[in-house]
């Protein structure tokens, strides 16, 4: 990482920095909301023309590096294992890794959402309203969910025509990451002084980035209080608590899958102390948390595994690559318990069959979901076409979606990181870090 960003954590840490931003975001935001309102001239003023524009501004500045980012982190991360197979090895741990902990939380949000049954007590008259309010959006993304690729056609979109023009479209981000993964084979299998000369024009590339990303970062603190502001003065909590317990099912099934079961992996199956590794990678899970972007929140994962958890860097750079759009675990689960929600209360009666496609299907869309925020709201549009409940619901849950983006992406970069260090294991490079069998930091 670069240095200016190291001198800031001398005095103090991002993450503190970050989290101070949030409270006091979110405290100044329900003041204002509860005890100015959202109607004043200069609440409408300074959210119009300061907060967010601000916070647009920053994402727009990391949106504008991932690209680079991406492609050269994924390339050297490649490159860096000197043969296809250590790739293969590494590639197919980290696919088997994400298919399971992805169909782990598809059944636990299925399961919860069953039980407690959210979609059965929304008040007619509030649904009806919350559906006026979004009809203009949710008919947008309706549209957008009738030109998502399904099926061979999604598979075979993974393979770009134009890599510029997938580098153009951040929802066609795994297209990119293709091309940069069969670049960064072409590295290996082609050994010579040509291509090693490249090799470290592409690691300039990934290093400028990773600057350029350091000097944005320093930004976040006043972003993370101008999201937090923002969502705070315009809904307050009555949306919450309006629809509290869909919100309370799906935050709960994501508690659990974060701290449950991806504790249990991290022990038994890695060896690693899940409270150390909380504790290395909570910068990490608060931005993902404050920007609902899990491209957004790469370089910070990338500098946690290579600072905090001490991941080797060939395994790193090539799982929280990958997993910054193929390893959406909150996101799977969320796509699943809304389905089935808007199921509940459209009076829709899936049968087990029908839930086991919802399954398979939100496991396929966590993978093919982009890593932005609300990314995931055509693909339930999708799955909710699919299985004949009325895509024209997700209008009940805009309101709340951007706090529960906000969660489930949190859970999405914390897998991703867990991810790498279970890969991790047993590879031959790896340094010392806070496994579970020596002493935590």
């Amino acid at each position: 990482m670069s240095e200016p960003t190291r001198g800031a954590r001398t005095s103090t840490p991002l993450h503190w920095k970050i989290a101070i931003g949030f409270l006091a975001g979110l405290v100044l935001g329900l003041v204002v909301h509860y005890g100015i309102g959202t109607d004043a001239d200069w609440v409408q003023a300074l959210t119009r023309y300061v907060t967010t524009p601000f916070s647009q501004l920053f994402l727009s500045l990391i949106f504008m590096l991932i690209v680079p980012l991406l492609f050269s982190a994924l390339v050297v991360g490649v490159s860096e294992m000197g043969d296809i197979g250590s790739l293969g090895r590494i590639g197919w741990r980290t696919l088997a890794w994400t298919i399971l902990l992805s169909g782990v939380a598809v059944v636990l949000g299925l399961v919860m959402v069953n039980v407690f049954r959210p979609g059965s007590g929304v008040d007619p008259v509030l649904a009806q309203q919350l559906l006026a309010e979004g009809a203009e959006r949710t008919q947008a993304i309706v549209r957008d969910s009738a030109q998502q690729p399904s099926g061979l056609e999604m598979l075979l979109s993974i393979v770009p025509q134009n890599v510029i023009g997938a580098a153009a479209n951040n929802a066609n981000i795994l297209a990119l990451m293709f091309f940069a993964l069969m670049f960064g084979v072409g590295l290996v299998l082609t050994p010579t002084p040509q291509t090693a000369v490249l090799k470290r024009g592409i690691e300039g590339l990934f290093e400028i980035s990773m600057t350029l990303i350091g000097l944005v970062i320093r930004l976040a603190p006043y972003a993370v209080f101008c999201f937090m502001f923002n969502l705070a003065v315009l809904f307050g909590w009555d949306l919450l608590v309006k629809l509290g317990l869909f919100v309370l099912v799906v935050v709960g099934a994501l508690a659990i899958h974060t701290v449950v079961v991806y504790s249990l992996a991290l022990r038994f199956a890695g060896g690693w102390s899940p409270l150390a590794f909380f504790r290395a990678v909570q910068e990490a899970m608060l931005m993902g948390f404050s920007t609902a972007s899990s491209n957004a929140t790469l370089p910070a994962a990338l500098r946690v595994a290579d600072e905090n958890l001490k991941l080797p860097r060939k395994v790193s750079r090539f799982v929280l690559t990958i997993g910054a759009t193929a390893n959406q675990n909150g996101t799977a689960l969320f796509e699943g318990v809304t389905v089935i929600f808007l199921a509940q209360f459209f009076n829709v009666d899936l049968s087990i069959g029908e839930q086991f496609m919802v399954m398979l299907v939100c496991i396929l869309g966590g993978i093919g979901t982009a890593g932005v925020p609300s990314g995931s709201l055509p693909v339930v549009a999708l799955i909710c076409a699919m299985v004949g409940v009325p895509p024209e619901g997700i209008g009940l849950v805009l309101g709340v979606n951007h706090f529960l983006d906000m969660c489930r992406t949190t859970v999405n970069v914390t897998g991703d990181l867990a991810i790498a260090a279970l890969v991790s294991r047993g590879e031959a490079d790896i340094e010392e870090g806070i496994r579970a069998d020596t002493p935590s930091r």
